[in-house]
């Protein structure tokens, strides 16, 4: 059946979480932890470019493919943003959550997605989260104060990468567009640097044909 098909094919495509392994195999290397953090800051760029907040970024909900490649799951907590047009939900796991978010302040939305980032990167760096608390009191302070620990094998140019993601004030938090450019980021990569998406653009012939048949139409009343 269709049905047993699809379960399949999730069942092959999808080998876990990136929090299972990383609890299977602790911290990651940072040659690792870059590879995996660039899959991940692409697919949530291309969500900011097309006007999409994840607002639930964790370890949790990253899968990892057969190949190891990582795809983003769990948009439940996902919304349409327009900067300008403030937000006011609190969404997301308490350790992964921006600092404004446990303020009660409204927010534009890719900010809170680039602090919870920040978060990742430290984890699959560290093995551990920066903030953590006894309870949500606890936390909350300490994700107030900002302050987090920087193991002594985590190289100068992760940690100040970590610096523009992790900032308390929402808005001198580095965008995505501009992190892409750090030098952390594009260690080893220097002939793929990591940019914003672009579209390809279509020949004007396979626009005929893409036109022509009753697949457009389909696609477009989606």
């Amino acid at each position: 059946s269709k049905l047993l098909l699809f379960s399949t094919l999730v069942l092959s495509v999808f080998s876990g979480e990136v929090f299972d392994y990383l609890v299977a195999h602790g911290r990651l290397k940072e040659k690792e932890a870059r590879a995996k953090f660039r899959q991940i800051m692409s697919a949530v760029q291309y969500c900011h470019q097309k006007h999409v907040v994840h607002r639930d970024l964790k370890a949790e909900n990253l899968l990892l493919d057969a190949d190891m490649n990582i795809k983003i799951a769990d948009f439940g907590f996902s919304n349409e943003f327009t900067l300008g047009n403030k937000l006011d939900t609190f969404c997301g796991s308490p350790p992964y959550a921006a600092p404004e978010l446990f303020q009660g302040k409204k927010y534009d939305g890719p900010e809170v997605d680039v602090w919870s980032l920040g978060v990742i990167l430290y984890t699959l760096v560290s093995g551990s989260l920066p903030f953590d608390g006894q309870n949500l009191k606890e936390l909350r302070e300490r994700v107030l104060r900002g302050k987090y620990r920087i193991p002594f094998y985590m190289s100068t140019d992760c940690e100040n990468l970590l610096k523009r993601f992790l900032v308390l004030n929402p808005a001198k938090r580095g965008t995505l567009e501009e992190i892409m450019k750090d030098r952390w980021i594009n260690a080893g990569f220097e002939e793929d640097e990591l940019k914003p998406f672009v579209e390809p653009l279509l020949d004007i012939s396979d626009q005929k044909r893409i036109g022509t048949g009753p697949e457009h139409s389909m696609c477009h009343s989606l």
